[in-house]
């Protein structure tokens, strides 16, 4: 009976051995990757914010972001400010581009300041100001950059999402559908009223750029409406800032 009992304890104790070892390779290797994926994450949104100004290697019909080994110089070409909105305050941060929208959303939740990040463009002679913006599809997260110029008339944008349906929602990220929000206004006699991605749009070549909506991607009108929900809620929060410029 106590041999048994040995037994069964010495396989035991080689289990918890096993699980703190493997445990610990595992903390390891994520420790030893976190540098990686950080940068691949710098190199991402500032390849996000450069699509969204125009700065890119689109083809006739393709979404190419700028290589990874050119983006951090197109990067510091290209973006001449980075700016943190917190409140009534605006500050310069060479980091903005870091700034989590999520835990961001999470933080204004709880009823803390939220910080708003914005970057400030320069090409071919015209200035852009580009907006992260972040929400909710119909599976799981969707997000954005869209540039805009002084009077919220967006110059271009992106869009991506974390599990939309392919074919479908998944659509936000392909290129016919981010076109059709450039010259688009975000406001309506004055006043910021957003893009709605509607179904009832009369509009398919996309030629009326002052009635506030795109076209709806077919079959994806959760999707379309999530799009049009962060558009609407993130980029109005930015309102204020853009009154404050002539």
């Amino acid at each position: 009976m106590s041999k048994r009992t040995d037994s069964n304890g010495y396989t035991l104790l080689f289990a918890i051995g096993m699980v703190l070892v493997v445990g610990a390779l595992l903390a390891f290797t994520a420790s030893s990757l976190r540098p990686m994926i950080d940068a691949n994450k710098r190199i991402e949104k500032q390849q996000n914010i450069l699509y969204a100004m125009g700065v890119n290697e689109n083809d006739e019909s393709s979404a190419i972001f700028v290589s990874k080994d050119k983006v951090a110089e197109e990067f510091s070409k290209y973006i001449k400010k980075q700016l943190v909105i917190k409140g009534n305050k605006t500050t310069e941060d060479a980091k903005a581009y870091l700034i989590d929208v999520k835990k961001q959303q999470t933080a204004a939740k709880a009823g803390k300041v939220r910080k708003l990040p914005l970057f400030i463009g320069e090409k071919d002679g015209k200035t852009f100001y580009i907006a992260p913006i972040r929400g909710k599809g119909l599976w799981d997260a969707i997000w954005g950059y869209v540039a805009m110029d002084k009077d919220m008339v967006v110059q271009g944008a992106f869009f991506d999402h974390k599990g939309e349906t392919p074919g479908l929602g998944a659509n936000i990220k392909q290129r016919y559908f981010m076109d059709d929000f450039i010259g688009e206004n975000l406001k309506s006699n004055g006043t910021f009223k957003g893009i709605t991605v509607s179904k009832s749009n009369n509009d398919p070549k996309n030629e009326d750029k002052n009635d506030n909506e795109v076209d709806a991607i077919a079959g994806a009108t959760i999707t379309g409406d999530g799009v049009a929900a962060m558009i609407k809620s993130e980029l109005g929060l930015y309102v204020p800032y853009f009154k404050t410029l002539k």
